[in-house]
């Protein structure tokens, strides 16, 4: 899947969400059976993004890196392909994952 579109996704829990369905759908994965890990990104200590990590079966695990500084989202799957973008028209507010 070729994927680049604009989302507005104001919540930390809405960018959470449509992270996991964008990187269980590319594999088929079952949200339900399939974990989403996450952490903050920071650049001279002050939060920038999130990085994602879905883990599949059989070790597979693709990557979402939110980089809130240019509003967009990118999709890498487990072999470091990049397999997506989403363009932000609205997100979390960084400041507020420091707290």
């Amino acid at each position: 899947m070729d994927m680049h579109i604009v989302v507005a996704l104001p919540t930390i829990e809405d960018l959470r969400q449509f992270v996991h369905k964008a990187l269980c759908d590319h594999d088929r994965l079952d949200p339900g059976q399939t974990p989403l890990f996450q952490g903050i990104l920071k650049r001279k200590g002050r939060p920038c993004g999130l990085f994602f990590h879905a883990s599949g079966p059989r070790h597979m695990k693709n990557y979402a890196i939110w980089t809130g500084e240019e509003h967009r989202i990118i999709f890498y799957s487990s072999n470091g392909e990049r397999f997506g973008q989403a363009s932000l028209s609205d997100e979390p507010d960084l400041l507020k994952m420091a707290g």
